[in-house]
């Protein structure tokens, strides 16, 4: 098993360039499952999780050539099974179940289970999915939908979940009639999504609304399209800058997405240049405490917090984090506490109390997000820090600690030692 190593305290300068964003390439390519043909999907990051939703497309019978770049072939499904081995691994698998549905008339997709940070539940998806007119059953842990023909109708979304608008959307796209999703998720995943199935034909408005109306069409074509930048790798490379007190500029970056994250950066004393695709962020004087309040977008973001949270161990006096969207996400902090900080969690409420530097230690990623915050703090910290459990890393990030060291990081990759640092 493999683990990154940071000698830390080196300020990051340079140019560095963001990858394709994961969260809207997965159901992109969920959505080639709507229409037969071959679709290219260019820009796409390479990550464990885009591996799996490859292997799901392969089960199902899609021939998939390329990596960054992919050819997929949708003529050849003959399977509408999304296997327990590959959806445990990625809830975003899940999002294969409207489409299957929509073209088939049929799906047999595995329930993905909680996960680290804390049980998401596809009720939402299932409501909206039966209220399409399909008949839902759960049988040995899948989710068993079958239907004559999807009919369009209006769907209240209880919370404004992302999965559950998006698989609500595909399976829209080839339903009788119309269909009016209120209390939708506003994304910017959920309107790439929405231009992609443009792009194929679909007739969608209101998308980045809580509204978004979709008028059903007899058939899709495939699509050839780019995915866009990963808002949170960018804002992860913006809070490296901000950490290492360095000078980064940071290009492709998808600045229009990012403007809670840049807010609070500037509030914490970091400089923020904004251009067109880019960011220059610097810091020169101390970093300031500040309260923050995850919520769906445009909010503050919950994939941001543990990373903001790395940074603010380092503020001069006492920060407040709310966290609204998963009741686990603080599991980082006792990893965080190990290498110096002070952070007291108060249920949904973490209060971080500035400390004057962090110290290099082993320490364990729990999950994707808590992984690159363990690495922020590694690359501000005194001495060595090891992070074990990289896997979670490699998820999300797309060569994240080549782009570090681009930027003068002293960070590498390695195996896991046999035994703790001395």
């Amino acid at each position: 098993m493999d683990c990154i190593v940071i000698e830390g305290g080196k300020q990051l300068n340079g140019e560095v360039r963001v990858s394709g964003s994961k969260n809207a390439a997965l159901c992109i390519m969920a959505a080639t499952v709507l229409a037969p043909g071959y679709h290219t999907i260019a820009g796409l990051p390479m990550l464990r999780d885009i591996t799996t939703m490859r292997r799901i497309l392969e089960h199902l019978g899609a021939l998939v050539n390329g990596t960054d770049q992919m050819c997929i072939q949708t003529e050849t499904l003959t399977g509408v099974e999304a296997p327990y081995d590959l959806v445990r691994t990625m809830r975003a698998s899940f999002l294969v179940l409207g489409p299957l549905l929509a073209r088939f008339g049929r799906a047999r997709v595995s329930l993905p289970g909680g996960c680290a940070i804390g049980v998401r539940p596809v009720d939402i998806h299932l409501k909206a999915l039966a209220a399409l007119g399909a008949d839902i059953a759960i049988e040995q842990g899948y989710v068993v939908a079958t239907c004559k023909k999807l009919r369009g109708t209006t769907i209240l979304l209880d919370a404004p979940t992302v999965g559950g608008t998006e698989n609500i959307m595909m399976a829209a796209c080839l339903a009788d009639g119309t269909t009016v999703i209120q209390n939708a998720a506003r994304e910017p995943e959920i309107v790439e999504l929405a231009n992609a199935l443009r792009m194929m034909g679909a007739e969608i408005q209101g998308d980045g609304t809580h509204t978004i109306v979709i008028h059903g069409v007899r058939e899709l074509r495939p699509m050839n399209y780019t995915v866009m930048p990963d808002r949170v790798e960018a804002g992860t490379l913006m809070i490296a800058a901000g950490i290492t007190a360095g000078d980064v500029i940071i290009t492709n970056c998808p600045v229009h997405t990012l403007t809670a994250t840049i807010e609070k950066l500037s509030e914490a004393g970091c400089s923020v240049e904004v251009g067109d695709s880019r960011v220059r962020v610097t810091r020169r004087g101390a970093l300031h405490p500040v309260e923050i309040t995850t919520a769906p977008y445009p909010g503050f973001p919950t994939d941001m917090q543990a990373q903001i949270m790395a940074l603010l161990t380092l503020a001069e006096g006492t920060s407040l984090i709310r966290e609204t969207i998963f009741e686990n996400r603080f599991i980082h902090v006792a990893e965080l506490d190990r290498m110096g900080a002070r952070i007291k969690v108060e249920r949904d409420l973490a209060i971080v109390m500035g400390v004057p530097y962090l110290t290099g230690a082993r320490v364990m990623a729990t999950d994707l997000r808590a992984s690159a915050s363990l690495i922020l703090a590694g690359l501000a910290a005194q001495g060595t820090t090891v992070v074990s459990r990289v896997y979670h890393l490699d998820r999300g990030y797309d060569g994240l600690e080549k782009k570090l060291q681009h930027l003068g990081a002293s960070i590498w990759r390695q195996k896991e030692p046999a035994q703790g640092l001395h």
